[in-house]
């Protein structure tokens, strides 16, 4: 069996970046496409109030999702940190704990996700044209989560050991499975936002499938061998060391974003169909910036895992400049295009035209994304979870809540609520490149043997 993984241990950095976060990019593109054919279909073809619906879900369902998100991080670094000291054991031993954590992660999210909806949907203050199908949406969507969970935990597996081209081929097939059995539910048997939603949810199924089956088969250390499954004490307190606080500050941040879409909501339901649809191309903005971060994860956390900081610190300087490069590049056309971008969702004036304000006033400040994104990768990748968590709280929870009540009571209006994330991005990003220049990384215990260069500590 040819081999898919990648040792980035050695050999030319921009290459392995280019090929681990190509593929990861064009499966981020295909994921997005899930929700953003939802938000097409039910535009084009069902009608303003369940574009909001479906658009307004997404701060509940990434509470959850961006829960177990922080665990698959951290199960990501330390697989890869193992595979990058070729300690096949240990890496056996935190693929099948990682295994065992997916099942009771999915019945916990799928419960805990189905309590919330009524709650987390009063608490935004929806509408009640909106209130009936966002509730219809969710429940579906939560009752199906657990394949979501499995793909992104077991490609978070394969992504970890360099082979970031499988799970963009299963997420390939089951993109396109999404979109036929869209336009299928919805234009030939009539069905509203619970057609899509059950259309996501197979899809996403059969993405876990795929990649379980690959897994079981693999032949490598990282394969699964179901009678191993359990879980490792040794390796379930790093995964947690790690991926928890990584798990807080996603929920944390995704409930913040709970009160944004409750200020949001306040300007009824074409702001919402509009600020939607903007978040949906926001998202294939950041894809690049979001591949490449991934990819900064898994390089440092091999290098680190090699005894290799010097190489590792390089890879970070290369991400950055990619990162910056792509993101500018797109924000651009983004600003540009954003007439014609918000019409192929929508033909609601009222929706296009709330969609274009998001898009002008939040698509310059783009490029603080790129700094907090590598920078927070590439310390998770040395083990260092907790200050990034800290830093990403502070900056888009405290930080936002506070700007968002201090300017309601000022009386600002809708520029100051658009300006909610920016802020928010440009303090993280300052925060996390001072917290970088003085991490372990950079100013790790000396050697005295080569210039610049510094070992991984055991705090690392």
């Amino acid at each position: 069996m040819a081999r898919r993984d990648a040792d980035m241990t050695e050999g030319n950095i921009w290459m392995h970046m280019l090929h681990f976060s190509v593929p990861m990019a064009i499966g981020l593109l295909f994921q997005q496409l899930y929700n953003t054919v939802d938000t097409i279909v039910v535009g084009q073809f069902v009608g303003q109030q369940a574009q909001a619906a479906v658009g307004s879900t997404g701060p509940i369902i990434n509470m959850v999702v961006g829960f177990c998100a922080g665990l698959a991080t951290g199960a990501s670094v330390v697989i890869s940190q193992r595979y990058g000291a070729h300690d096949n054991e240990g890496l056996s031993k935190s693929v099948h704990t990682t295994v065992a954590l997916t099942f009771l992660l999915s019945v916990i999210t799928t419960v805990i996700g189905i309590l919330v909806i009524t709650p987390m949907l009063n608490f935004m203050q929806t509408p009640a044209d909106v209130m009936d199908e966002s509730r219809l949406y969710l429940t579906i969507y939560f009752a199906g989560i657990s394949g979501i969970l499995f793909y992104n935990l077991g490609s978070g597996i394969l992504r970890a050991v360099g082979d970031s081209r499988r799970p963009l081929l299963f997420l390939i097939v089951s993109a396109l499975l999404n979109t036929g059995l869209d336009l299928l539910f919805v234009l030939a048997f009539g069905m509203g936002v619970d057609g899509v939603a059950y259309a996501t949810v197979l899809s996403q199924v059969l993405s876990a499938l795929m990649i379980m089956v690959t897994l079981t088969r693999e032949k490598g250390n990282y394969g699964i061998c179901w009678r191993k499954v359990r879980i490792d004490r040794e390796s379930m307190r790093q995964i947690l060391r790690i991926g928890l606080p990584s798990s807080i500050q996603s929920a944390i941040t995704a409930f913040s974003n709970v009160f944004v879409q409750s200020y949001i909501n306040y300007f009824g339901s074409a702001c919402m169909a509009g600020y939607g649809i903007y978040n949906k191309i926001d998202a294939f903005v950041l894809i690049p910036v979001q591949s490449i971060s991934m990819s900064s994860t898994t390089f440092v956390g091999q290098n680190w895992g090699a005894r290799q900081p010097k190489r590792a610190r390089e890879g970070v300087r290369v991400a950055t400049y990619m990162s910056i490069a792509s993101t500018v590049l797109l924000g651009v056309l983004a600003y540009v295009l954003a007439r014609p971008l918000m019409g192929f969702f929508s033909p609601e004036p009222e929706v296009v035209d709330y969609g274009i304000r998001f898009i002008q006033i939040v698509t310059p400040f783009y490029i603080a994304i790129c700094f907090n994104q590598i920078y927070a990768g590439a310390l998770r990748g040395v083990g260092d979870a907790t200050m990034p968590t800290v830093i990403m709280l502070i900056s888009f929870v405290a930080f936002r809540q506070v700007y968002l009540a201090v300017t309601k009571a000022l009386g600002a209006g809708f520029l100051a609520v658009a300006l909610a994330y920016p802020v928010g991005w440009i303090l993280c990003s300052t925060l996390l490149v001072i917290r970088y220049s003085r991490s372990v990384l950079v100013r790790g215990k000396k050697t005295g043997k080569t210039e610049g260069d510094t070992v991984p500590t055991q705090e690392g």
